[in-house]
Formats: structure tokens, C-alpha cells, sequence
């Protein structure tokens, strides 16, 4: 298998006549940040699941760090961290004596100061758990997933929920994580976690995977045009014909949708500069992810 941690060609299941896996293939890199999205009903899940051995397929091969997950070998779970949107624990453990119990269940875990100081929870080490906010019980679902010292970690939405401070710190798991060579496949809903996050992005639609690759590039956004908006007053010069012929006249200026934004906007500057008017409000924007995670999947929603 190489470099890669997961390979899936043609991978299909089915339940009774709806196909909620139609045919895709993927491949993870090791050491990769991998995100998965998709809207309810997408196959996201079940692919997921798939991949953890958690279900079984209907057709297709699935190789994770070199087995098939299907036949749940010790060898493979050893190898793998798991961190669903939720983990029951027992709230009334401490930190240290949480991950001790789960590194228990491995033949080489990690030692459970440098597992706690990865997620940053060593100043929790004897709190207990029911003591923890909402983002730190998150990390703390991260270090059992890290117990073992597995190679891949599933994420599942690992910040669903969280204030913004809480998730920025999530953000900083997760890349300590990448930092040590860990594979991760993340699913998430969050647009701009998986623009912070990803490697790569696959997007998941009626069960097909609809575009896939770097969050900068997916389904051609680069090449898209970008826009560029300000305002004018009332009274203002015309634009030069090589702008006009681009512009679309707003309530109270202009739009310009073009494919070389830096020009463009010297060309812009320079007129208001001859024209001595001041561009407010001035604006340039490409597709976000977003955008374009809404137009592969039909304008659905992401959860799920």
C-alpha cells in the first residue's frame, strides 16, 4: 500500500433497494489530515463506519493501514483511535485515571502525561470528570482515541457545539496531531474547519463522492472569478470603457466579476485616484468553500 493509510475502490452498500454508497473510491495519504463532508444523508456516515469495521459493505474492496476492516482484526483495532460525537466515561474518574483505563486495553499505549499534554489537559490530570467544561470533555474523548498510539484517528465532528474559543483550541489538537505524523479523517460540518484543517477534502452527495482535493483548489475555485465590489458618489465620472465593459451597476456602485483580479484593480485604483473619489467599501472576494460545498451538493445543508 505504500504511502497511503486508506484506499476504497468501488465501494458500494446497499439497504434493501436504496443505495446509500454508490461506487466511490478514495485514497488517504498517511501523515494526512483528511476531510469528509456531506450533507444528511450523503453516504458520509456509512462510509465512515465502513472504514472503522463498524458496518459491512455491500461490494467494493477497503484496505485501512493495510487490512480490510471488515474481518476486525486486533491487529488493525490496535492501530486506530476512534472519536465518536460522543464517549460515555465515567464522570466520576479523574483525567489521568480515564485515559489509564483505556491505555490498559493496548499492548504499547502511550504514556498518559504525554497523551494529556498533547490534547492540553496536563493541568486536569486529577480533575474529574464531571469538573471538565464541554470543549476540555472533547479532549479528553481525543486522548483515549490517543491511548494506544494509533496511526489513524477517526474524528466525527470533533467541535459540534463548541463556542469559538473552544474550537480554535480543538484546532490546535488537531494539529498537534498532524504534527506527529498522524493520519486523520475528519468529518465535520464546519466550512472553515475543514478549510483550517484539511490536507484534502472529499465532498459527499446521494451518496457519491462529487468533487475531491486541497480545500483552495476543490471544484475549481481557484480558477473561478472574483469579484470585486465598491461604492461610488453619485456624482462620479464614468468608468473607463475597459472597466464598464465588466461592471454591473449596483444601488450605490459597482460589481466587476473577472478572472484577474490584480489588474483589474489596479485599472480600478488608478481611475478613482485620476478621478479623486474614494472607493468605499471596497471589496474582493473569490467562491469560499463554502460556496462551492453548496453548489456540488444541491444547496444542502452540511449536518449529518
Amino acid at each position: 500500500m505504500g504511502d497511503v493509510a486508506i484506499r476504497v475502490r468501488g465501494l458500494r452498500r446497499s439497504y434493501g433497494d436504496l443505495e446509500a454508497v454508490r461506487g466511490i473510491d478514495l485514497d488517504v495519504e498517511r501523515g494526512q489530515v483528511f476531510a469528509l463532508l456531506g450533507p444528511n444523508g450523503a453516504g458520509k456516515t456509512t462510509t465512515v463506519e465502513i472504514l472503522e469495521g463498524y458496518r459491512a459493505r455491500s461490494a467494493g474492496e477497503v484496505s485501512v493501514l493495510g487490512h480490510d476492516p471488515a474481518r476486525r482484526e486486533r491487529s488493525l483495532r490496535e492501530r486506530i483511535g476512534i472519536v465518536l460525537q460522543s464517549t460515555g466515561v465515567d464522570p466520576y474518574l479523574t483525567v489521568r485515571e480515564t485515559v489509564e483505563l483505556y491505555a490498559g486495553f493496548y499492548p504499547r499505549p502511550r504514556d498518559v502525561r504525554e497523551v494529556l499534554d498533547i490534547v492540553g489537559l496536563s493541568e486536569k490530570l486529577d480533575a474529574r470528570v464531571l469538573r471538565l467544561s464541554g470543549g476540555q470533555q472533547r479532549r479528553l474523548d481525543v486522548a483515549i482515541a490517543l491511548a494506544g498510539d494509533p496511526q489513524l484517528l477517526f474524528l466525527d465532528e470533533p467541535t459540534t457545539g463548541f463556542d469559538p474559543g473552544a474550537r480554535r483550541q480543538a484546532w490546535e489538537v488537531v494539529r498537534n496531531l498532524a504534527s506527529l505524523g498522524k493520519t486523520v479523517l475528519l468529518t465535520t460540518h464546519y466550512m472553515d474547519e475543514a478549510q483550517n484543517l484539511a490536507d484534502r477534502v472529499a465532498v459527499m452527495a446521494r451518496g457519491e463522492i462529487v468533487a475531491e482535493g486541497p480545500p483552495a483548489t476543490l471544484g475549481d475555485r481557484h480558477l473561478a472569478d472574483t469579484a470585486i465590489r465598491f461604492r461610488v458618489p453619485p456624482d462620479h465620472l464614468p468608468l473607463p470603457p475597459e472597466l464598464a465593459a465588466a461592471a454591473i451597476r449596483t444601488a450605490d456602485g459597482y460589481e466587476l466579476l473577472v478572472p484577474d483580479p490584480t489588474r483589474v484593480l489596479h485599472a480600478v485604483t488608478g481611475w478613482a485616484l485620476r478621478a479623486g473619489i474614494e472607493l468605499a467599501g471596497l471589496e474582493v472576494t473569490r467562491p469560499s468553500l463554502e460556496d462551492v460545498y453548496l453548489e456540488l451538493t444541491g444547496g444542502e445543508a452540511g449536518e449529518g
